[in-house]
């Protein structure tokens, strides 16, 4: 087969970011191998001591945090999954503060008729009480929806990466002009990670739960309650839970590589108590009940196999975070909160 070469991915992910913003080309990471380079990456690591250390949200409010998925278009609020959050919080009353307007041009990224608000950065607002979104990244840690933009006076590395790195299940995760390249190209043209593959992605994995734990812990005390809404199977709930949750879920606990098995950690491992992790489980199944009764009443096919596939996904949302039918979870969940800080 073909040799690949990491040039030939590059106009795919230049394609991920939205004008006026532009693609690093220094900053596209495409196996557990260059996501583990990344963190020696300039950008990089300064943004990784910022969040870590420096970043703390503002004083004079009760506040709540909600952390969220990166996603594959940057910057992270031209995706449908992000607007469609926004857009649920802005019905339930939550408003940006105007202090994170998108710059001029970003306005193409929305359908006709959209509110140019779902793209404002800015600390939402409800009766008193402030909600600051965070996005979850790999391989920025974490990325205070503020900064999504801007960061110290130039365009935020958050908006001109690409980093599928992490991601085993799409067969296409693989750096093969790497020379500590393992994984094996099946002849349906997919790739299966091999032990440098399944070592590096160990070592990212937890080099981000560090990072994470750290930077919740620090800042921790200042929220009223931190949920964060993550994808289940997905990496970034690996990031964030304990063990026996990643049991209960199936996803893995350890990965074997060249120097045997290698024990996945999570945020909740180290912080039991330090957020609440949605939707759960028990909101997939009801989801999925409600989303049939829907496509049903919009004459479409709601079959158990339809319904399956259409909340996988999301009804056009890019994954099931974006369905109205999970979103209520999240909003009373914020309300709640609300109501007790």
């Amino acid at each position: 087969m073909t040799r690949n070469t990491k040039e030939i991915h590059f106009s795919v992910s230049a394609s991920k970011i939205k004008p006026p913003f532009e693609v690093d080309p220094t900053m596209l990471f495409y196996s557990p191998q260059e996501t583990v380079d990344a963190f020696s990456h300039p950008r990089v690591s300064v943004h990784h001591d910022w969040v870590a250390n420096d970043w703390v949200p503002p004083d004079g409010f009760p506040r709540i945090a909600l952390i969220i998925p990166c996603t594959k278009l940057k910057p992270y609020p031209t995706s449908r999954e992000h607007r469609s959050i926004n857009r649920a919080l802005m019905a339930d009353g939550w408003e940006p503060d105007g202090s994170g307007k998108p710059p001029l041009g970003l306005d193409g990224a929305l359908d006709e008729g959209e509110d140019r608000r779902l793209l404002d950065v800015g600390t939402m607002f409800r009766r008193g009480v402030a909600l600051d979104r965070i996005v979850i990244s790999e391989p920025l840690g974490l990325v205070p929806y503020t900064h999504v933009y801007e960061f110290n006076g130039d365009p935020s590395p958050a908006s001109g990466y690409d980093c599928p790195g992490l991601f085993e299940s799409r067969g296409t995760s693989v750096s093969p002009w790497r020379e500590d390249h393992t994984a094996v190209q099946t002849a349906s043209g997919r790739w299966t990670w091999g032990p440098r593959e399944r070592e590096a992605y160990v070592t990212a994995h937890n080099t981000l739960v560090d990072l994470v734990h750290q930077t919740l812990h620090r800042v921790g005390p200042r929220y009223g309650g931190i949920v964060a809404w993550v994808s289940p199977g997905l990496t970034h709930r690996s990031f964030l839970m304990d063990e026996r949750q990643r049991k209960l879920e199936g996803l893995p606990l350890r990965r074997k590589s060249t120097h045997g098995m290698l024990a996945l950690r999570g945020v909740r491992d180290q912080g039991p108590g330090l957020l609440d992790i949605l939707p759960t489980t028990a909101q997939m199944v009801g989801a999925q009940e409600k989303l049939a009764e829907r496509l049903k009443r919009e004459g479409r096919n709601y079959s158990r196999k339809a319904v399956q596939g259409v909340y996988a996904r999301g009804d056009g949302h890019d994954t099931p975070l974006g369905l109205p039918e999970l979103l209520t979870h999240l909003v009373a969940w914020i309300n709640k909160q609300a109501a007790e800080v």
